[in-house]
């Protein structure tokens, strides 16, 4: 449930703050009139995004059992790598996501108009809505559990709403950074236990080998259905068996991507040039 939580607030939170930013900029630049269409390219994007679900879970339901494995275990790669992109793309563009969409508003509102603003609308929050609808199918796949698994999704897209709505009003603050920075790393261990049970998938069907290596075994306290199995499972995806190769796809996915994440990010060239330019500036006025 808490690593769909997390999907559902950091991806909900994406796009209210994508929204928010082009609504109060409509506002500001006297283009108000243009705030519907922004409204009507979410609205779209929400649909689509509950169509690439519905779409996933149909075709997995229609798989023989040969292949709804290879299905499952391919989604899970693919929600796997959709992740770890995001992760170090918000860490990135964190800092200058507002001037970002701002600049892309101007060209979309002298370029093309009405339509042109609900498209970009739509595909800011359609990207994020389509890798949320991946990694929650997968994720839900790997936990076990759809109805908890729907349950911490909608909850941390109903908090992520609050959250975009509160900022749109100016009545909260957040520090994006950091927000970005804590969610990433919890999400990096969601991620890594989707990966482990793609492995798990493929391992079932031959594709993988070491099935029958289990490295730990905690059927003993992770019954089904028990609190300790909700808990993990939900949060962590892990199973109560586990793979020697799985247990290692995990470790080192964790590892690798943490290392990446946390170490400092050092200044674009472009920046550095801006910062020269600014301290030459300063300078000159100071003589």
């Amino acid at each position: 449930m808490l690593g769909n939580y997390l999907i559902g607030l950091r991806e909900g939170l994406e796009a209210a703050l994508v929204v928010s930013i082009l609504l109060v900029y409509l506002t500001r630049t006297d283009r108000a009139s243009m705030r519907r269409w922004v409204f009507f390219g979410v609205a779209s994007a929400i649909v689509a995004s509950i169509l690439v679900a519905l779409i996933l879970e149909t075709i997995s339901q229609d798989l023989s059992a040969t292949a709804e494995p290879a299905f499952a275990g391919i989604v899970s790669f693919a929600a796997v790598a959709f992740v770890t992109w995001m992760i170090f793309w918000m860490r990135r563009s964190a800092r200058t996501i507002s001037t970002d969409l701002r600049h892309q508003l101007d060209d979309a509102a002298l370029g093309g108009g009405h339509i042109a603003v609900a498209a970009m609308a739509f595909v800011a929050v359609i990207r994020e809505g389509a890798e949320t609808a991946v990694f929650f199918w997968a994720a839900s796949q790997a936990s076990g559990n759809t109805v908890v698994s729907t349950f911490g999704l909608v909850l941390g897209l109903a908090t992520a709403v609050a959250l975009g709505w509160a900022i749109y009003r100016s009545s909260a603050s957040i520090n994006l950074p950091k927000f970005f920075r804590i969610t990433g790393i919890l999400l990096v261990f969601v991620a890594a236990g989707v990966l482990s049970y793609g492995i798990a998938e493929f391992q079932e069907i031959g594709w993988l080998p070491g099935e029958d290596d289990v490295l730990v075994n905690l059927s003993g306290v992770m019954t089904e259905g028990s609190l300790v199995q909700t808990l993990i499972g939900g949060i962590f995806n892990i199973k109560a068996t586990t793979s020697v190769l799985q247990a290692l796809a995990w470790m080192t996915y964790s590892i690798v991507v943490l290392f990446l994440f946390l170490r400092p990010v050092s200044a674009s060239p472009l920046l550095r040039s801006e910062n020269a330019v600014a301290d030459t500036n300063t300078e000159t006025s100071r003589r």
